[in-house]
């Protein structure tokens, strides 16, 4: 497939990114610092690089235009003390997303999102309700943005073939390992590697077992 990466320079997107390459995917980056991709992917003849910022409707356009889905590793950071704009600014830049998949008949769409995104699947769990409100406290405008994205995919993207994928805590380890499920099911923890985030996108691309729906993807 031809696919779209979103918030390709990060940490994820870059997992991302050679995820799907290294399952024969063609790939379209869409950055604002293009850049600071690494060089092996800056000049893979896989890859084909758009400079442009979230709301520029026609670089975004151009982006979209070709390609078969949408990957999302877009996220406002919920670090200590960063600073995440007010306004939902990602949620309004799935707004645009989504009016230009629809306008280009896109239809598949894999974003990432958390558990501030509920899904009502969900059961009760202690340990990530205190780290779902630990982050509506100490990084509420990166809470907000994370609700807003979920509703915005939900309700404006209802004709689409849309999966929201919830991760807990992510790290740098090199474990590809994960589990599906729900917040609170008995088999989903807190943790996750990147990895196990870019590996289960593309298995999900590529096997639509999750559409219209938000799972919770964690270590074993």
């Amino acid at each position: 497939m031809h696919v779209l990466i979103l918030g390709a320079t990060g940490a994820v997107g870059v997992l991302l990114i050679q995820e799907a390459l290294a399952a024969s995917h063609t790939v379209v980056v869409y950055a604002r610092s293009p850049e600071k991709l690494p060089e092996e992917i800056k000049y893979d003849p896989r890859v084909t690089v758009h400079k442009g910022e979230l709301d520029d409707r026609e670089a975004l356009s151009s982006a979209i235009m070709s390609v078969d889905a949408v990957l999302s590793a877009l996220g406002p950071s919920v670090s200590l003390g960063s600073t995440h704009p007010k306004g939902t600014p990602l949620a309004r830049a799935y707004s645009l997303i989504i009016e230009l998949m629809r306008g280009h008949r896109v239809h598949r769409l894999l974003a990432l999102g958390t558990p501030s995104i509920t899904d009502p699947s969900d059961k009760f769990s202690l340990r990530m309700s205190i780290i779902v409100n630990g982050v509506a406290t100490l990084a509420r405008t990166s809470y907000e943005d994370f609700v807003a994205i979920g509703e915005t995919i939900r309700t404006q993207g209802n004709d689409l073939a849309w999966t929201i994928v919830r991760v807990p805590i992510l790290s740098g380890a090199d474990d590809k390992r994960f589990v599906v499920g729900y917040v609170g099911d008995g088999k989903t923890g807190i943790w996750l590697a990147r990895a196990g985030f870019a590996l289960f996108v593309v298995q999900e691309l590529e096997n639509n077992e999750w559409v219209k729906k938000a799972p919770l993807i964690t270590l074993p």
